[in-house]
């Protein structure tokens, strides 16, 4: 019997994944798309939505025990953490649902499964099963496998005690102590919401700051909300073993002098990072050229160095992003209807959601340093922001970056109260080769958080009107 035949396989349902499947739909292209799991990936599942949604809720306690400098008292807020994953679930399901019915609008196919590459045309699926089945691809082959979490043998994972991110966004109980091996995102993000929910929180990190490479005065606000509010940080120190005790976990940690501890905790939540879900494809065996990490090589149009095969989203590394996905999966479709596409974008904006979020667009402060960029800084902060007072969100400030004689916009930073929609700007600016005089002389709505990015130009220009101009 012949094998069923379409325009395109992709393999993978995640932001990359489902949209690159609805794109082909949209070009006229018959599509298949695998998926192992849940459609929708990791982001929709127990990634970036869910965990936003926990961030919101948790938001919502703390700003309910806030609430008397407003002149309002609240009373007897308790939290139901069984029903807030029910609600939680709810978006997802929600979400997952929406996702297939676009894809199968789009006259997409989906079926589950594991698939593996038998040539650049063709696909086997393994189901649940155990039954295989294989498929045809006229016109390519689109791998969207994403991401998985990095395990290591001195943090033997149980699933309940010592849990990654998946079983993170799933807890009904905020008792105790949490440690935190990682100090990165995911870690940082999580770790904020149990902390909010009651939960003392531990983040043990290898580097010497939280949250990677991002520039030091951004973190430095996060860390500084997060020690406030109880929470301990422990830099330069290694998570050295990880023991189940009973219902708890011991956690030894060694420290930047050398010196252990033991630290008892009713979760640990291992956060150190992902890598590429490249393995078991049958990538190897076709000659598709991976890096040293096991990412998928691509060129501009995201084709492998087999023709026919196709790779986008984390799967291909340069940022763990879902948004870069969905984008990569847009272009890499119309490149197979035979459309004039290729990566070509200026900027990648990306967003942390901590308290306060953490947003950047462009080159960092380190960035322009390390490639011997002349700059000029400008600043505002929150504090004197009208708009950030009323809402009584006022730490953080926004950080423009721009080219010290042309006043190119080069980057942005932002730390404090809605970044995350705040960078969007930003990212605009610098995508269309804005100059700081561009975005200082348009008219921002007053009282607005949004006038900050007015301001922060106008400051690296010297024509702040709400700020002392350096």
């Amino acid at each position: 019997m012949a094998n069923k035949t379409y325009d395109v396989i992709v393999i993978g349902s995640g932001p990359g994944g489902y949209v690159a499947a609805i794109r082909c739909g949209q070009l006229g292209l018959k599509t298949l798309c695998v998926e192992k799991a849940d459609v929708g990936g990791v982001c929709l599942n127990w990634g970036c939505i869910p965990s936003k949604a926990l961030i919101a809720a948790s938001g919502f306690v703390e700003k309910a025990h806030k609430a008397s400098a407003m002149g309002i008292t609240v009373s007897g807020v308790s939290v139901d953490l069984v029903k807030m994953q029910e609600w939680k679930n709810g978006i997802v399901k929600k979400l997952t649902g929406g996702v297939a019915s676009l894809v199968k609008g789009a006259g997409g196919d989906i079926v589950k499964g594991t698939a593996k590459l038998l040539s650049n045309r063709s696909v086997e699926v393994t189901k649940a099963d155990g039954t295989k089945e294989s498929f045809d691809a006229a016109k390519g082959i689109i791998v969207a496998t994403g991401a998985e979490v990095i395990k290591l043998p001195t943090i033997p994972l149980d699933g309940e005690v010592v849990i990654t991110a998946k079983e993170a966004v799933s807890l009904t109980k905020a008792e105790g102590t949490m440690v935190i091996i990682g100090g990165g995102v995911i870690g940082m993000e999580l770790g904020m919401v149990y902390q909010k929910l009651g939960m003392k929180i531990i983040v043990v990190e290898l580097l010497e700051q939280l949250l990677g490479t991002t520039d030091t005065d951004l973190v430095k606000v996060v860390e500084r909300t997060f020690t406030k509010a109880g929470g301990e940080v422990l830099l330069k120190t290694k998570a050295q073993k990880v023991e189940r005790v009973g219902d708890k976990a011991k956690v030894v940690v060694e420290g930047p002098d050398g010196k252990t501890r033991e630290i008892m905790a009713e979760r640990v939540l291992c956060s150190i990072g992902f890598k590429p879900s490249s393995k078991d494809l049958g990538l190897e065996a076709l000659g598709v050229k991976l890096d040293p990490r096991g990412h998928i090589v691509v060129d501009d149009q995201f084709q492998t160095n087999v023709k026919g095969i196709y790779a986008i989203g984390d799967v291909i590394g340069g940022g763990y992003l879902a948004h870069k996905a969905s984008k990569e999966g847009e272009i890499a479709a119309e490149v197979i209807a035979g459309h004039k596409a290729a990566r070509d974008w200026r900027v990648m904006p990306a967003a942390i959601f901590t308290e306060p979020e953490i947003a950047t667009a462009g080159l960092s402060e380190k960035e322009c340093a390390a490639q011997g960029k002349k700059v000029r800084i400008g600043k505002f902060p929150f504090s004197v922001s009208g708009r950030a007072m009323a809402v009584s969100q006022t730490d953080g400030f926004i950080k423009s970056i721009i080219d010290a004689e042309t006043h190119e916009v080069l980057g942005v930073g932002i730390v404090g109260p809605e970044a995350s929609d705040l960078i969007s700007e930003a990212a605009l600016a610098i995508e269309m080769c804005a100059y700081a005089e561009d975005v200082g002389l348009t008219i921002h709505p007053h009282p607005t958080l949004g006038e900050a990015m007015m301001e922060s130009f106008k400051h690296a220009l010297g024509e702040a009107v709400h700020i002392a101009n350096r």
